[in-house]
């Protein structure tokens, strides 16, 4: 990979003032990886033609899966590094967001090996989302985080994964033990969650008391 970095005057604008940056975080991550470098140029030509360079190329997923990936294809030639797509992954989360380190590295190790070594802790639904993966790379990159534990999220049109605050393990205002909901639904739906046959996705998110801390009446189906 050559060293030089892409010109990106636009994104370089995000980078002043005093609040923290993504793309300060992207730049550092193109430092090491192409992927993350010509995303920063794809990001760059957006802001300046004013529209999305994605395109939809087609299905892509894991045998056996109807969810988990989302299929990410580039419209430019120029970007090598994102021909063989940039797909974004999700992690099934476990209760309550509830990490060791060893299992975050873990989670980090694989991907860097495999994707962009970009994250989006948590995304809007709820999943540990992995964004830019190869179409080359998805089997041995779910193969690799199966082995270690994990399994794929919920997408599409589909029973998306659930999602609920620490409840009883940290809040002393939790009315009942949300982290015990959340892993019997998510046991209970493994095909609704991992194989879409909705018309429309659908979303459950779960709040131990009235203050409502992952924002389910605003952001669920089912609060």
């Amino acid at each position: 990979m050559s060293d030089e970095m892409h010109k990106t005057p636009l994104l370089d604008e995000l980078e002043k003032g005093e609040w923290p940056s993504f793309v300060t975080q992207m730049k550092e991550m193109a430092k090491t990886n192409p992927m993350a470098k010509d995303l920063c140029a794809q990001l760059e030509k957006s802001y300046r033609d004013k529209i999305t360079h994605w395109k939809h190329g087609g299905l892509v997923g894991i045998q056996g899966y109807g969810a988990g990936v989302i299929g990410r294809y580039t419209n430019l030639t120029n970007l090598p590094a994102l021909k063989g797509g940039f797909h974004t992954v999700r992690l099934h989360q476990p209760a309550g967001w509830f990490y060791t380190t060893e299992a975050l590295r873990g989670i980090c190790d694989i991907w860097d090996k495999y994707g962009s070594g970009m994250l989006n802790v948590h995304g809007s639904t709820g999943d540990f989302v992995l964004l830019g993966a190869p179409t080359d790379n998805l089997e041995d990159l779910f193969t690799d985080y199966l082995n270690a534990g994990w399994d794929l999220g919920g997408s599409s049109s589909d029973f998306r994964t659930p999602s609920c605050c620490n409840g009883m393990a940290r809040c002393e205002n939790a009315c009942f033990d949300t982290m015990a909901l959340f892993q019997d639904l998510s046991m209970s739906y493994q095909d609704e969650i991992h194989r879409p046959a909705f018309p429309y996705k659908f979303k459950i998110k779960i709040s131990g008391c009235p203050n409502d801390c992952v924002a389910s009446i605003g952001r669920s189906d089912l609060a």
